[in-house]
């Protein structure tokens, strides 16, 4: 079962236009969206236009509740519902169903308001508090086996950059995950995760900042969401029964270069681009891998 989460402030739509601020370097663009016979995910507004269109098999999008700066409780349990509704078999278009929770990724939109959070991680900002504090790397390969700590400031200004396709997920360093929550604090206080939880479970963030190309390889956890502060993200996605073809250290954009091109559309992942202010929920086990199309900041909250 879902249930509502501790935090439920308000829920504004999050400005998607404002670029100042943002961690600059590296390209716009480093793939060109989605490939005629992938399969794109459930969204609650429409995405722009996709090559071949949505594939046989694809569900249809979640509903979810936008607007007002608070929402009534009525409204919070219809949220709960389109998050964690049965759909019973013949009821969809496609005639397929199950939990959003468990089983199905989903994009949600408009239920937080972090304009706050987001002004607080301009590069100008987080360098100002957060410089001279020493931030540990994991390699950019599925393991992560290897950490290097550094100070913050050398991070952004040395190894924040566009993804060389060349390297190997070992050879890239990669600040995502691995958060001291006493220094960082005084910023995490100020983010509003998506108000749902699942019985069982508590919270968990992982805060990171990475440059234009780069991304982590095909892995697995628990569930949990991902959201996008500056920049953009793109994701592929496979059920837990069906593991993709990869290579541990191979970065993801080398997969989406020396790989994907040869898939046949039943083997491509699900797949969308989570911009800055939407949030995709992940569930249990799926394999899924990351790809930054821009210098991006984000946040993700692990229900483990």
């Amino acid at each position: 079962m879902v249930t509502g989460g501790a935090n439920s402030r308000s829920r504004g739509g999050l400005p998607s236009a404002s670029r100042r601020g943002l961690f600059r370097g590296g390209p716009k663009e480093v793939t060109s969206g989605v490939r005629p016979g992938s399969r794109p995910l459930p969204r609650r507004r429409s995405c722009r236009p996709m090559a071949g269109g949505r594939a046989q098999g694809s569900r249809r999008a979640a509903r979810l509740p936008e607007g007002g700066r608070l929402m009534a409780p009525a409204s919070r349990l219809l949220a709960l519902w389109a998050l964690a509704a049965v759909a019973l078999p013949g009821s969809g278009a496609e005639g397929d169903g199950g939990w959003y929770a468990f089983v199905r990724p989903v994009i949600l939109q408009g239920l937080t308001d972090n304009s706050r959070f987001r002004a607080l991680c301009s590069r100008e900002r987080l360098l100002a508090s957060f410089g001279d504090r020493v931030v540990r790397l994991s390699t950019a390969n599925t393991y992560s086996y290897h950490k290097v700590d550094l100070p913050f400031q050398e991070y952004v200004e040395q190894l924040l950059h566009p993804q060389d396709p060349t390297s190997l997920g070992n050879d890239t360093l990669y600040f995502f995950g691995d958060n001291n929550f006493t220094e960082w604090a005084s910023l995490f206080r100020h983010y509003s995760p998506p108000p749902f939880g699942l019985l069982g479970t508590a919270p968990a963030y992982s805060f990171g900042i990475a440059g234009a190309g780069s991304g982590v390889p095909f892995h697995w956890h628990g569930p949990g969401y991902s959201e996008v502060i500056y920049g953009r993200k793109r994701w592929f996605l496979y059920p837990p029964e069906k593991t993709p073809e990869f290579h541990p250290n191979k970065t993801t954009l080398a997969w989406l270069r020396d790989t994907y091109p040869a898939l046949p559309p039943s083997a491509r992942p699900l797949e969308c681009t989570i911009r800055a202010g939407e949030v995709l929920y992940f569930p249990d086990r799926w394999w899924h891998a990351t790809l930054n199309l821009d210098t991006s900041v984000f946040i993700s909250t692990f229900l483990g």
